[in-house]
């Protein structure tokens, strides 16, 4: 396989041929949508995932990782915590947040002490704490850069949630931040630690389907009535575009780890249906078709507004299909492979483990100087493809790389 990027002067090099996308979410919202963010949507468990434990994890082991949450909604709650207390190379050592009584009741619940709570407005003090060497960065997109920033100029590395940032500029920032202050930046893409996901790209590499000729992703779902005064999601200046940065990045993600190419051309139609509070200033459907250096063809389809709902990849080549669906999620994922009219069903392992594994991931960069396998750049990358997408969306037209 060919044309995957492995390099930062690759990513660089992707990220400045869709530059001119700038205007990228063109069409998207009203000059009166895009102005401040309401308070509400920002606080807004999205949904909530879990509860709290009952009684305080074990103490960590020796040289763990001390890791300070930040932004504690459903998923921070529900996923992120669980999964550094579950982790072999990782802790909960502090947690961030604007609401102070719930940072006390989360804090409780992790055993931590009053000193390792931290609000937004006297966070710089976390610079000074040495039991917090990462910081997990869980907030809204549109928060992202702002927050990663602060976390590397108070000496921390930063595990950021996806997608990294608004855009390519952003993504930028980001990653020099990190160089300036000599600091790891890693990407919160799961999936490259989830044994379902992992073994698809073992078998497309062993030529399991033979040369690939298409893939087909679909993330989807219809969501309920909600509004920007609400939920961060339909928000312009939190969350982009839409499905594609929050859900549909799976799919995105999938068509290049399963292919193992990057593509040289992309065509996109985005839908924002009119009078509906929900997508007053977001898409709420995105169709992608990407072209490969191979040949090779994928469609992406994610979508707000379409029931029932969905997570499926599916690979077919000259020798058979492999299917996963559900695909990308937190559990209950099934993969089969089909060659010469017989089906195999797969089970390589839990899904579950996908979150610990990230976080000691993370953990190994900053003890052992293991190579991040989701850096910043892969972050740069994808929304170099996103600009790309909501271009020829905007412009109506087949975009090159």
């Amino acid at each position: 396989m060919t044309g995957f990027i492995h390099s930062r002067r690759q990513f660089i090099a992707l990220s400045s041929a869709t530059l001119a996308a700038a205007p990228w979410i063109a069409g998207c919202a009203s000059a009166e949508g895009s102005g401040a963010i309401p308070a509400k949507a920002i606080g807004m468990p999205w949904p909530n995932w879990g509860e709290l434990p009952d009684s305080p994890p074990p103490a960590p082991k020796e040289g763990s990782v001390g890791f300070a949450v930040m932004g504690l909604g459903g998923y921070g709650i529900g996923k992120v915590l669980p999964a550094l207390a579950a982790a072999d190379r990782c802790h909960v050592a502090a947690v961030v947040s604007g609401n102070p009584d719930k940072a006390k009741k989360v804090a409780a619940a992790y055993g931590l002490s009053e000193d390792a709570i931290y609000s937004y407005e006297d966070f710089d003090r976390i610079a000074d704490d040495d039991r917090v060497e990462a910081v997990y960065n869980v907030l809204p997109t549109g928060l992202h850069l702002e927050w990663t920033e602060k976390s590397f100029a108070a000496g921390k590395h930063v595990l950021c949630e996806k997608p990294m940032a608004m855009s390519v500029a952003e993504c930028e920032q980001m990653i020099a931040a990190s160089e300036a202050a000599n600091r790891k930046l890693m990407l919160a893409y799961r999936c490259h630690f989830e044994p379902f996901n992992l073994r698809a790209m073992e078998l497309m590499r062993e030529g399991a389907v033979g040369k690939i000729k298409h893939i087909e992703t679909a993330q989807n779902y219809r969501m309920g009535p909600t509004s920007v005064s609400e939920n961060w999601r339909v928000v312009r200046a939190l969350a982009g575009g839409g499905p594609l940065e929050d859900y549909g990045i799976y799919g995105l993600q999938s068509a290049l780890y399963l292919s193992g190419e990057m593509p040289v051309a992309v065509k996109a139609v985005t839908e924002q249906p009119a009078n509906d509070p929900r997508f007053e200033q977001i898409f709420s459907t995105v169709t992608t078709d990407l072209r490969f250096p191979s040949g090779a063809t994928a469609r992406l389809f994610t979508s707000y507004d379409t029931a029932p709902g969905n997570n499926m990849a599916r690979v077919d080549g000259e020798a058979g299909t492999l299917l996963m669906q559900p695909a990308t999620g937190y559990g209950g994922h099934k993969m089969s492979l089909t060659r010469d009219g017989v089906t195999e069903d797969l089970n390589p392992g839990d899904p579950n483990v996908q979150f610990a594994l990230q976080c000691d991931h993370l953990a190994d960069a900053i003890r052992d100087g293991t190579e991040i396998i989701t850096p910043g750049e892969m972050g740069l990358r994808d929304m170099a493809l996103i600009e790309a997408i909501y271009r020829s969306a905007a412009e109506g037209r087949e975009i090159t790389l």
